[in-house]
């Protein structure tokens, strides 16, 4: 049985705690929150202990992975003091503001010997696993157009999310899940063009991005988390091939709080025939955290997404941002030296 400790007790602390529920090899142990009513509350629902200090909770507290779900400017810190004290860690998207700050982890948890996995979620979402599929076994034929794009109303989580420095913006925590799928889809990027406005507090929250990959292969990424109230979170995607078209598009609630009520619909494209291919329903939070579960028990790295890959991605996302910034072409520095 791997024990979990779950530092945050926000909208993704329980989505994650939900998940840990429902796999039979996983136990939350903790929960740690500096909010007492949340964290208490937290811990009422799902049956576990509360502390509202984390190196208290080390202490006291015995559990094997330490799940990071706080805001986006403190996960460094509470990485590496995990990593110091033997905890694998899972950490919550964007795992930092800068490629840098990754690096540092990295150093940390292979110091440490213990296990990493970052939760870039569409890496597991059922319908963009389809499409990869489809596409590694040839049955959509040669890719001639690739789009993705996300669309949500501003989060309403907390002020600390309003501050480029704090989140990244829409730029990091929004946009950086298409941009990662592709990368997972198509391989390495080598340069990009991104147009897009700032809002008023420095977030890059309306961006459009062309990824020209290694392999030649290039594609439309559009993300915007600053729509008008009640627009629904829509997620797209569009693989145009030379044999069929793959299509996936879904509406949910607001910003992902009522996935259950969710319209999500695949529909393939074929010599004039529209397939609609049926919906799995099963949680993507909870298959991502089932495979890191299983990665623990077998002290294995995950197959599906390393921390390189993760380091490939935010390299990735540091040249749309330059890109953004000076109205040019960026090329991705892979080579960029490591600064830890």
């Amino acid at each position: 049985m791997v024990r979990i400790a779950i530092l945050g007790a926000g909208f993704m602390g329980g989505t994650h705690g939900t998940a840990y529920q429902n796999i039979s090899n996983a136990e939350i142990a903790a929960v740690c929150d500096q909010n007492e009513t949340l964290g208490r509350a937290f811990a009422e629902k799902y049956h576990c202990r509360y502390y509202s200090s984390f190196h208290q909770m080390l202490e006291e507290c015995q559990f094997d992975v330490a799940d990071i779900c706080l805001p986006t400017f403190l996960h460094e810190e509470y990485v590496l003091m995990g990593a110091r004290h033997r905890k694998h860690i899972f950490c919550e998207k964007p795992v930092a503001l800068e490629v840098s700050s990754l690096e540092r982890m990295m150093k940390a948890v292979k110091e440490a010997g213990v296990l990493m996995m970052v939760g870039q979620v569409l890496r597991f979402w059922p319908e963009y696993v389809n499409a990869k599929e489809m596409y590694e076994k040839g049955s959509l034929g040669e890719l001639n157009y690739v789009f993705a794009a996300r669309m949500s109303e501003h989060p309403a989580w907390s002020q600390w999310y309003r501050k480029p420095q704090n989140s990244g913006g829409g730029l990091l925590d929004l946009h950086l899940h298409d941009v990662d799928y592709l990368c997972w889809l198509l391989g390495r990027v080598k340069s990009v063009y991104a147009s897009g406005k700032q809002n008023k507090d420095g977030c890059w929250n309306y961006v459009s991005s062309m990824l020209t990959f290694e392999s030649g292969i290039s594609a439309s990424v559009q993300g915007v988390i600053e729509m008008e109230k009640g627009y629904p979170f829509t997620m797209e995607l569009r693989l145009v091939g030379s044999q069929k078209t793959y299509e996936y598009a879904m509406k949910a609630g607001h910003n992902l709080e009522d996935v259950a009520s969710s319209k999500r619909e695949t529909r393939i494209y074929e010599n004039g025939a529209i397939t609609t291919l049926p919906v799995n329903l099963r949680d993507a939070y909870e298959i991502e955290l089932e495979h890191f579960v299983d990665c623990i028990e077998r002290r294995c790295e995950s197959g599906i997404i390393t921390v390189e890959q993760v380091r490939e991605v935010l390299c990735t996302m540091e040249a749309i941002k330059t890109s953004l910034e000076t109205g040019e072409k960026a090329e991705v520095d892979y080579d960029r030296q490591a600064s830890v």
